[in-house]
């Protein structure tokens, strides 16, 4: 086992889809992180290289590092892993950073010792890696960065995790503003009690969220696209975010909300042709902004974490 080695992908994520917080999630195509590990003998986990984005090489306050310890602690096993990270995510913005390296290593680990557990059973493993970065362990990016498809964390404990259908016009653009939005630091401003009134239609448009999703009934999708609970709260930390729902739904976006906990914005269309419009209006609200920003174009991946290369 000694010397064996595996490169993989784990994908970029998009969480929250407006009023599912912490319960709803997809991965995007084409973007992520790559991780190679390489198993060595002793328990002492080592990083050997972390590349894009500076993170911490101690392996017990760096995601990879706490996944791996998690694993060899539970598995038993009586060696140790060796990491060089590429980060392809930038760490806070909200797409996923922490959940991609997290979801990688438990992937990746898994597959060297040759699949002992399922893919939803790695769930627990890489979300101890999102309790290190934002405080709390949710599954929301973790999930859907190992399965793939839309993801719906039905409970926490115990862990049921379902993966849903995605229609096949439903196209996610996504506009990523080079400014850093801790995840801990963001959970820290929300509420902790809800008026009855908005948990009421917060619950509706979940339920209509998610039937809308698997009926691939865009009209539904759009009219359940609202959060009254975390939006109106972490927006604020956002720079144009009112202007860029706006024009985004202008251009003809189904809904526009928050990814994750920001900063970057996810708007869902029907199409490719309408996704690419509301691509148009995010750039031209930003342009004259002095922040850089980057901005995609996805279908929700079928695909979550997979092996690049391989050798024993």
């Amino acid at each position: 086992m000694t010397g064996s080695f595996i490169k993989v992908f784990a994908p970029a994520t998009v969480s929250n889809l407006t009023c599912g917080f912490d319960i709803l999630g997809f991965p995007l195509e084409n973007i992520g992180d790559e991780l190679s590990i390489k198993v060595i003998r002793g328990k002492r986990i080592r990083i050997k290289s972390i590349k894009g984005f500076e993170l911490p090489f101690e392996p017990a306050k760096n995601v990879a590092g706490v996944v791996a310890r998690k694993m060899i602690d539970e598995l038993r096993l009586d060696f140790s892993f060796e990491f060089v990270i590429k980060k392809g995510i930038k760490p806070g913005s909200g797409i996923g950073s922490s959940a991609a390296s997290a979801a990688g290593v438990a992937y990746g680990i898994n597959e060297l010792l040759g699949k002992p557990l399922k893919l939803k059973e790695l769930v627990k493993f890489a979300m101890e890696g999102e309790r290190l970065a934002s405080g709390t362990p949710h599954a929301d990016n973790v999930a859907p960065a190992l399965l793939g498809n839309l993801i719906l964390i039905r409970s926490y404990n115990p862990l049921d995790i379902i993966q849903l259908p995605s229609p096949a016009d439903l196209f996610c653009t996504l506009i990523h503003p080079h400014i850093q939005v801790k995840t801990k630091e963001s959970r820290e401003i929300l509420e902790k009690r809800i008026p009855l009134d908005k948990a009421v239609q917060q619950w509706g448009n979940v339920a209509g969220l998610i039937a809308g999703i698997v009926q691939s009934d865009y009209s539904l999708i759009s009219r359940s696209m609202e959060d009254v609970i975390i939006e109106p709260i972490r927006s604020v930390l956002i720079p144009r975010f009112d202007e860029v729902k706006k024009e985004s739904l202008d251009a003809g976006a189904l809904g526009c909300g928050i990814s994750g906990s920001g900063p970057s914005v996810f708007a869902f269309s029907k199409g490719e042709e309408n996704a690419l419009k509301v691509r148009k209006a995010m750039i031209e609200t930003y342009h004259d902004t002095k922040i850089k920003f980057d901005v995609y174009i996805s279908r929700i991946s079928p695909h979550g974490a997979y092996v690049l290369e391989r050798s024993y």
